[in-house]
């Protein structure tokens, strides 16, 4: 595994956000106060469009949500989730990315700013092993507390998650001939911009007018 290869996931790898509809999901099968919760979950995603989130603010709202219910029901509803709303829109092009990174034997991660508990299943689907993500805290009796642990992933904080999920594994960043990282938004400039081969997929406007005065190529996965 001498070379890396770093994937976004929402709307990079899915031509959706996998978060935002979690909440839409909650709203549909009637398990949050549907009025209250889509307000603040499309002026969530409002700030989000206009890189004006606070990440901390966003994820314990999240995090907050998945801890008002038991371990078995939350189970229960992602495998709902993952088969009304994930499945569906997975797409082959994405599905082949990953897969020809995978069978190069490169070292392979999804790192993304969505909580760890609704992104690990996707992960799991895109075969990929190694999975970062914004961590839930959880209690002694290992329930959720609604709480983040540590810091997010998203922004400047996934470059520094990437460097400590590397140094895990005893394979420094500068260990590999080669690093990709595939993302569609600007916020992930920073991790873009210290690969070896950023690749602007699906790219936002703000990145995609970036990635053209970087030189980086532009990848759309999404066009069928």
């Amino acid at each position: 595994m001498n070379k890396l290869a770093l994937f976004d996931l929402d709307h990079t790898l899915l031509p959706i956000d996998s978060d935002y509809e979690w909440g839409q999901f909650l709203v549909r099968i009637g398990a949050v106060d549907a009025r209250a919760y889509a307000r603040r979950n499309d002026a969530f995603f409002a700030q989000y469009q206009a890189g004006t989130l606070d990440p901390v603010e966003y994820l314990e709202f999240a995090l907050g949500t998945l801890a008002r219910f038991a371990r078995r029901d939350l189970a229960a509803m992602h495998a709902q989730y993952m088969e009304e709303v994930i499945e569906p829109a997975i797409r082959p092009a994405a599905l082949d990315l990953v897969r020809r990174h995978l069978d190069a034997g490169d070292l392979v991660a999804i790192i993304t700013a969505t909580n760890h508990y609704i992104t690990a299943p996707i992960a799991k689907r895109f075969g990929v092993e190694h999975h970062i993500a914004a961590m839930p805290e959880v209690d002694s009796a290992g329930k959720l507390t609604g709480k983040l642990a540590g810091t997010p992933t998203s922004g400047p904080g996934k470059v520094v998650h990437m460097h400590a999920w590397l140094a895990a594994l005893d394979r420094p960043f500068g260990s590999f001939e080669s690093s990709h990282f595939y993302s569609d938004s600007h916020n992930d400039i920073p991790l873009l911009s210290i690969v070896s081969h950023p690749v602007a997929t699906n790219p936002s406007a703000a990145l995609a007018m970036h990635a053209r005065s970087q030189g980086w190529p532009l990848l759309h996965l999404f066009n069928d």
